[in-house]
């Protein structure tokens, strides 16, 4: 690999550039997908709520699974697990590309193939998450998880704008790469070899499911952290609309809708980038509640905007202050959690993401639906202003963070 630091590194650690490259292709895939499925489902319905419901049909299966999927993570191999939700993700794929072929997909299709890949997501994601720290020592993990973070938006960038360029030249061939990305990630993730971990396989229970949430509850800093993420990314988040501000506000085309859904993937990766190679030091408070700041101001200037590349650079800023608040919280998660509890408290943390994420385009593609796309994403922008300041004043532990390890200044 190109990444390198001098002494002990990330990227000299066995099997690392296994995980990175198969987080890469799997949230390449993912991204196209993302832009195919939210292309088709508006060219088929020209509805806003239609939108919504894709994203609601992405989370549905995340909350129901959460407390589950992280008992899973916790119990049998994450490595065997990320593999097969790769391998069943590329077999949707692969259904959607023969629906393409013989043109017959229609939206209950889309609603369903979006179910069946949010429950896959829903088991790999903490599942891969809880098997980072088992790849890198402990002092590596903060960077490893800004690396992680870098080529995800790597992937982010690369997967909206070849799904939107490969969607312009036929549908089957965003399907079809898909497919492809997926297949090659899950030989990845299955060929990372590592010592078994020793865990204390409890025997299920209702308090061992619910573990990872009253452990979340009962650490105010992570806690404060996640929510605040989840609150903000829920009511500023215009991703869902994209498709609408392409089409019917700035006039562009699949490819123009592919490069809106890569420039916030643009930003966060020269965040995280910095982020890896400059990890934050101290006043982790005031910069969480400064870039969430900057994430509402953006999402306001993108709501005004009427010119592609202003868009743009409002949706660049978004994504670079957003994965301030990513990097803070999955390093929080993976230096104070214990190994045997970090699948189910990872799954807390996705289902968080996943409400802010998912839940979030259902909320803005219902808002859109009821005042317009436009006013929806400018209130939504101010709505997360407001939620920064209301949780500096609930958690004054976190506004007061200097640490990691959740030291507050004096």
């Amino acid at each position: 690999m190109i990444l390198r630091q001098s002494g002990d590194s990330v990227h000299r650690q066995p099997y690392f550039a296994n995980y990175w490259l198969s987080r890469t292709l799997s949230s390449t895939a993912f991204q196209m997908l993302s832009v195919a499925i939210g292309w088709q489902m508006y060219a088929l319905t020209h509805n806003a709520f239609s939108l919504g419901f894709v994203g609601l049909a992405q989370f549905l299966p995340m909350v129901v699974l959460t407390l589950i999927v992280g008992h899973v993570a916790d119990r049998f191999d994450r490595r065997m697990i990320v593999f097969w939700c790769q391998i069943v993700e590329a077999g949707i794929a692969l259904l959607l590309l023969v629906e393409n072929l013989v043109g017959s997909l229609d939206r209950q299709q889309i609603l369903l193939a979006a179910a069946i890949i949010g429950a896959c997501r829903a088991f790999e994601g903490p599942s891969s998450s809880a098997l980072l720290p088992q790849l890198v020592p402990k002092a590596l993990v903060q960077q490893a998880v800004g690396w992680s973070t870098s080529v995800q938006q790597l992937a982010q960038i690369l997967g909206p704008s070849l799904g939107g360029l490969l969607f312009s030249l036929d549908p089957v061939c965003v399907y079809s790469a898909a497919v492809v990305a997926l297949i090659v990630g899950g030989i990845l993730t299955f060929l990372i070899r590592m010592e078994k971990s020793e865990r204390d396989l409890k025997r299920v229970s209702m308090q061992s499911l619910f573990e990872g949430l009253v452990f979340v509850y009962r650490h105010p800093v992570i806690l404060g952290t996640i929510s605040l993420d989840l609150f903000a990314v829920l009511l500023g988040g215009a991703t869902a609309l994209l498709p609408i501000f392409a089409q019917d506000i700035l006039h562009t085309g699949a490819w123009g809708l592919g490069l809106l859904r890569t420039a916030p993937a643009v930003g966060a990766l020269m965040m995280s980038i910095l982020f890896s190679y400059f990890p934050l030091k101290k006043a982790f408070g005031r910069t969480l509640f400064g870039a969430l700041t900057v994430f509402g101001l953006a999402t306001m200037l993108f709501a005004i905007s009427k010119n592609l590349t202003l868009s743009f650079i409002a949706l660049f800023f978004v994504g670079a202050s957003d994965v301030v608040s990513v990097v803070i919280r999955s390093s929080l998660v993976q230096l104070q959690t214990p190994d045997e509890m970090r699948g189910r408290v990872n799954a807390v943390n996705s289902l968080f993401i996943g409400t802010s994420n998912q839940l979030g385009e259902f909320e803005s593609g219902m808002v859109a639906g009821f005042i317009g796309a436009v006013p929806a994403a400018f209130f939504g922008g101010l709505a997360t202003i407001v939620v920064a300041g209301l949780w500096m004043y609930l958690f004054p532990s976190l506004r007061r963070m200097q640490s990691l390890s959740g030291d507050e200044q004096g």
